[in-house]
């Protein structure tokens, strides 16, 4: 059975024309890591919920951009430059919709946030600027570099279980950060300064799973890293049955 799971693109301008793209290694990830399918998600609204039905689960990726403020209920943006509106508007009930399923859900850097933000969460827009916390963005420098592994994050509950560690280094490549919860996260992975770098929505009826760092980025050559893409594809292929079963 040959597993598919969708990744929702974001919204580019290139040459002067909208374009819908997200990154190269997601597709990568989920093709060699968890043996699924990959196929990207036009940013075109509530319309691509329709799509659920023939997947098998869901990779939120990371992006350059950020979810808008007033989803979580913020009239200021410190960042009014890169926003993706036309994401915002796909993925926030997608989340929903892929919940309420039990489909298999694993969201990255922005896609964390935006599960967050779902669920009814807040975020810090500038966590450098939050007293007491460190800087988390990559900084300049080549790609390799800015993905580099950067500081160590503790592991808890199931996704300590999933990666078979209770603490690793991760890269870090990010601005804003998850602040108020949303109902039903938990908090199982945490850097340092007190940032939470990873949730397990509890209260999903399925495998749903988000990390604020970069585990498809040299998925290949990062134990933990592949841990976390082989358990997404064991879920989806759980799902999978299921459906064909129904």
């Amino acid at each position: 059975m040959n597993l598919v799971v969708g990744i929702p693109a974001c919204t580019r301008m290139i040459n002067d024309q909208i374009q819908h793209a997200t990154p190269a290694r997601y597709g990568a990830a989920a093709l060699g890591g968890a043996g699924a399918i990959p196929v990207l998600l036009p940013p075109e609204g509530e319309a691509m919920l329709a799509v659920l039905d023939r997947l098998d689960g869901v990779i939120l990726s990371g992006s350059p951009s950020n979810v808008e403020p007033h989803r979580y209920g913020v009239s200021t943006s410190a960042t009014p430059d890169r926003h993706d509106g036309a994401r915002d508007g796909t993925t926030l009930p997608l989340i929903h919709a892929v919940l309420a399923r039990g489909m298999p859900l694993l969201a990255i850097c922005r896609g964390v946030q935006e599960l967050n933000v779902a669920l009814g969460g807040t975020l810090h827009q500038q966590l450098q600027d939050v007293p007491g916390r460190d800087d988390h963005r990559a900084g300049p420098g080549e790609v390799d570099f800015k993905y580099r592994p950067k500081h160590k994050v503790r592991l808890s509950g199931q996704l300590a279980r999933i990666v078979g560690q209770a603490e690793i280094t991760v890269n870090s490549l990010h601005e804003q950060a998850l602040d108020r919860l949303g109902e039903g996260l938990v908090a199982e992975a945490e850097a340092p300064d007190g940032t939470v770098e990873g949730v397990r929505v509890a209260s999903a009826a399925g495998w749903a799973f988000g990390v604020q760092w970069h585990p498809e980025w040299d998925y290949a050559d990062h134990p933990d890293r592949l841990a976390i893409f082989r358990a997404f594809g064991e879920a989806c292929r759980r799902y999978a049955g299921l459906r064909a079963a129904a």
